[in-house]
């Protein structure tokens, strides 16, 4: 009976506990991440129309409708890759006086730990037909120009590409020639030895 220490039959159920979402989002973060990195690596060796979304999957250890949920369909999930946006984020995230040794520190970082250049999607933009254009103008407008506005002097732009080629010629040595000495060497190492050299184009 109600009052006797025995619940109510009819009473209304308590909420249930808030649960902790924080693994599940950091599982759904690093799922998208894997599916990225799979397109990517895809899209760095075929056209577009040459991939499928079942491809993309089994590179990244998830199913094909498990990309659909998180992209919706193989033209957005292309789109996303086309993109620098959020590559560049991360890159320019220095102060301009320590940008060029952030920008080398970073390419290196990436390419260890993520197995993927922040720049070197654009060595392979003759690949992608018609994409291909998509992929040089996202580059101009999202990495070399919005570079390009920081820079204080003359000749930004030049200077802001010169930076960048600078930075390619790097990522290439690093992740396609396989350099051995450079693929040993530590990332600070390298920033300290390299970061002067971009330095040099963004600081008139």
């Amino acid at each position: 009976m109600p009052g006797d220490g025995t619940p109510a039959r009819n009473a209304p159920a308590r909420p249930a506990a808030r649960r902790d979402t924080g693994p599940a989002r950091r599982d759904a973060e690093s799922t998208k991440a894997a599916i990225l990195r799979a397109a990517r690596h895809l899209l760095a060796r075929h056209a577009p129309a040459d991939i499928t979304l079942k491809a993309v999957g089994e590179r990244a250890g998830v199913s094909a409708p498990l990309v659909v949920k998180y992209f919706g369909n193989k033209e957005a999930l292309v789109a996303r890759v086309m993109s620098f946006e959020e590559d560049a984020d991360a890159l320019l995230d220095a102060p301009l006086e320590r940008l060029g040794r952030h920008m080398v520190r970073h390419v290196v970082v990436s390419q260890r730990e993520r197995g993927a250049d922040p720049l070197l999607r654009i060595a392979f933009a003759p690949l992608h037909g018609d994409h291909g254009d998509v992929l040089r103008a996202n580059f101009g407008a999202q990495v070399t120009a919005r570079l390009a506005a920081r820079l204080p002097g003359p000749d930004a732009g030049l200077r802001a590409e010169l930076a960048v080629a600078t930075l390619l010629g790097l990522g290439v040595m690093f992740g396609i020639a396989c350099g051995p000495e450079l693929r040993a060497a530590p990332a600070d190492e390298i920033a300290d030895r390299y970061g002067p050299t971009v330095q040099a184009h963004l600081t008139p």
